[in-house]
């Protein structure tokens, strides 16, 4: 579970995340990142629509989400916002797969997200690969 102050909640956040972050696709995830005040606690939202199945379905692929994203929490605490949109696929993946897909695309988002703010000294570390 993300503690209260991680959990992106208001429909304008989720808005203003998709629609001015960097954004990075894969097989069974899309990622939006956007930067925010260095003081502001690193919010992640999750968009799981219908098309991925029905509730239970969906509800299982929202807690994994919620799993791998908390070393995205760890390791940058503050700064961030970050959305996290499931793509029909994502219902049959395993585990395994939807790490290695939010690791490929958050490491790409973020370096993204960096050059866009004319920080390409310094990209974001990559999670690391277990």
């Amino acid at each position: 579970m993300l503690a209260t102050k991680n959990r992106m909640r208001t429909s304008a956040n989720f808005s203003h995340t998709v629609r001015s972050g960097a954004r990075n696709g894969r097989r069974n995830v899309v990622l939006y990142m956007v930067s925010s005040s260095p003081d502001e606690p690193t919010q992640i939202g999750f968009i799981v629509a219908k098309t991925v199945g029905n509730a239970v379905t969906r509800n299982l692929v929202k807690r994994r989400l919620r799993e791998i994203v908390v070393e995205t929490i760890r390791q940058h605490p503050y700064g961030v916002k970050v959305v996290v949109r499931a793509l029909p696929a994502s219902a049959g993946a395993s585990f395994g797969d939807l790490v290695a897909d939010y690791r490929k695309a958050i490491t790409s988002v973020s370096t993204r997200l960096h050059e866009r703010n004319g920080d390409v000294s310094r990209p974001t570390p990559a999670l690391p690969v277990d």
